[in-house]
């Protein structure tokens, strides 16, 4: 059998690539430079909302984020606000039992002096920590601003925000006025399971 009686795909396999047969009438490039003196093509800037938006995002000073909190306060609180938050599924008796300071608390933490950027490393690494030693409940003190009556205390509304967003705390209540008051919270975590 010759190769001329063969299928055109076995033909192909038994014989060779003649790949100078195939580049005849080409042409060789005589430079291996790229030619970089054209001009660019102009892109046309998006105009969208979208665009608007992501650039306007990306020209703002980044955010600093630790542990996924942020430094922007979202609930500005007052310096003799009660504070008192429960997640879903925490009893109604366990949350008066954390108010009225009958839990006791393991561990403390006290924010005074500390800046805001501080301060959150601090309560996370807190938090954080006692979550790993299976702590029940501990103490955080933030203090109550020295500012005029009806403004807010900054330190205060922080806290109140970053303990709102960490998955290991369940509830916290503004202490009792012989654990700091309102200048202080009852913090209460999750069980390890």
């Amino acid at each position: 059998m010759s190769d001329n009686d063969l299928p055109d795909n076995e033909h192909s396999e038994n014989t060779e690539f003649d790949f100078a047969a195939a580049m005849s009438g080409v042409t060789r490039i005589k430079n291996d430079r790229a030619d970089l003196r054209g001009q660019p093509k102009k892109l046309k800037l998006a105009d969208d909302e979208t665009t608007r938006y992501k650039r306007q995002m990306a020209v703002q000073d980044e955010e600093m984020m630790v542990d996924g909190l942020n430094s922007e306060v979202i609930n500005l609180v007052e310096t003799e606000d009660e504070l008192i938050y429960a997640s879903p599924g925490v009893q109604l008796k366990l949350m008066k039992r954390l108010k009225q300071g009958h839990i006791p608390w393991d561990a403390g933490l006290d924010l005074h002096g500390y800046i805001i950027d501080d301060a959150r490393t601090e309560l996370s690494s807190f938090i954080r920590e006692c979550s790993n030693r299976q702590l029940r409940c501990v103490m955080v003190i933030h203090g109550k601003s020295n500012s005029v009556e009806s403004q807010h205390a900054l330190m205060k509304s922080y806290v109140n925000d970053w303990l709102r967003q960490m998955d290991q705390v369940i509830a916290f209540s503004s202490a009792q006025p012989k654990d700091g008051g309102t200048g202080a919270l009852y913090v209460l975590l999750k069980r390890a399971r």
